[in-house]
């Protein structure tokens, strides 16, 4: 299966801007922003059962218009000011939220539910291959609608130097509740990025020019029970002064071990782990959960292959919780002034040797984004920033505690992964 076995129809384009006359608006990025400019769009694909597909476009569109007044930057683009430091800009002449809506009448949510690779669904999601400083002159959010024989595939790109995974996810809740009259309190975003760090960074950087390698994709389940199992088992002998084990850290740690093993390293190899650390409760003054933007800063676990692999699954799971931990209002001060007193353009290879980088967050309830007829099937990652190494973590449709792995390898790393009962949790 292959991106063209979904072929959709393009029936339209349009512009979605926020209901009522906003005027200008300017909203400078700051520190915690800039790093991910160079990256593409963050990509996710909603599939829904429904058969009024008209209907559920119009409502959308509707509950759209509405919720850009509070979450208006969305319907923006990138500018400067006259020092060159980088903003949102947005007036009522701005194009807004672009919104396509397409066909691809013949084929069900089952056939889609089945696709094993994000690059089987590259026509359901738009921006495919843009990167986020584009956002001079592309969309800061385009949003696909296509019909299906029983269903709607909702597919979003947003430029994550405008918000992270915390600010979508509460706008795209947003989005929903609004659409279906939800007696859920609906809580404006927090909007004052200088709140969080008044910092004023000149940006002048262009694109990269760099071709993501081929990689396969694949999603792991797994269940509640296998997780609950994961977390014992780096839980079974904790000394009296250690904190337990997280379950995003002991997922983490059994990701990172297998990944390792399956690209048969050299023992005194170097492996690195990067993972974000929401940073809204870690920095002074602390901000609160609605803040929009970008508050995550990378952490990094480092071990050389041979005691990542021959340690328990202790080991590196304390490395994990140690990085995390060391985010602290004092460690993230030093790293924004690092970066503030030489601004730099995120590159793969900055990840680090033989990495493995964990994206988004099973803690996001992706499954209760209902726009009035009922959770998504499925909620996927698009085609966009996979590499070697790279992992998305979603929430897993039967909930509880249950998670999805996405992991993009190459091809030759992938099948020896796919064969790994420890890492699968098979007898």
């Amino acid at each position: 299966m292959g991106p063209n076995m979904f072929k959709v129809r393009f029936l339209s384009k349009a512009y979605v801007k926020p209901k009522k006359s906003l005027g200008k608006k300017f909203c400078q990025l700051v520190t915690f922003d800039l790093p991910y400019l160079s990256v593409q769009y963050t990509q996710k694909i909603l599939i829904y059962r429904g058969v009024e597909f008209e209907d559920m476009v119009e409502k959308l569109k509707d509950g759209l218009s509405v919720v850009l007044q509070d979450f208006y930057q969305l319907a923006g683009n990138l500018g400067k000011d006259q020092d060159g430091v980088l903003r949102v800009e947005y007036d009522d002449d701005s194009n807004g939220v672009e919104v396509v809506v397409a066909s691809m009448e013949a084929r069900t949510v089952s056939e889609l539910m089945a696709a094993e690779s994000a690059n089987d669904l590259i026509n359901l999601v738009p921006l495919t291959g843009v990167y986020n400083l584009e956002g001079f002159h592309r969309p800061l959010l385009a949003i696909q609608l296509t019909k299906l024989k029983d269903g709607l595939v909702l597919g979003c790109a947003f430029n994550h130097g405008v918000l992270d995974g915390t600010s979508m996810w509460h706008f795209m809740t947003s989005w929903a509740n609004t659409c279906n009259r939800s007696q859920t309190l609906l809580i404006p975003p927090f909007l004052n990025r200088t709140a969080a760090r008044n910092s004023r960074v000149p940006f002048n950087f262009q694109p990269p020019k760099q071709d993501l390698p081929l990689v396969r994709d694949k999603i792991f389940k797994f269940s509640n029970f296998k997780i609950e199992e994961m977390k014992s088992i780096v839980n079974l002998n904790p000394s009296d002064t250690s904190n337990p084990i997280s379950t995003f850290q002991a997922l983490s740690s059994h990701a990172w071990r297998a990944i390792t093993r399956a690209r048969q390293l050299k023992q005194d190899d170097h492996s690195v782990l990067t993972v974000f650390a929401d940073i809204r409760k870690r920095i002074n003054p602390p901000m609160p959960k609605t803040y929009f933007g970008n508050l995550i800063q990378a952490a990094f676990a480092v071990s050389t292959v041979g005691l990542l692999l021959t340690q328990p699954p202790l080991y590196s799971a304390k490395l994990i919780q140690k990085a995390i931990g060391l985010k602290d209002a004092k460690d993230i001060d030093e790293t924004s002034k690092l970066f503030e007193r030489s601004p730099k353009i995120f590159r793969l290879e900055d990840a680090g040797p033989n990495s493995v980088l964990m994206a988004s967050s099973p803690r996001f309830e992706i499954y209760n984004v209902d726009f009035g007829w009922g959770r998504p099937e499925s909620v996927r990652s698009g085609i966009n920033n996979r590499f070697d190494g790279m992992v998305f973590l979603h929430e897993g449709k039967s909930g509880g505690k249950s998670i999805d792995v996405d992991i993009s390898l190459p091809a030759n790393t992938m099948q020896k992964l796919e064969a790994d009962k420890e890492f699968l949790m098979e007898p």
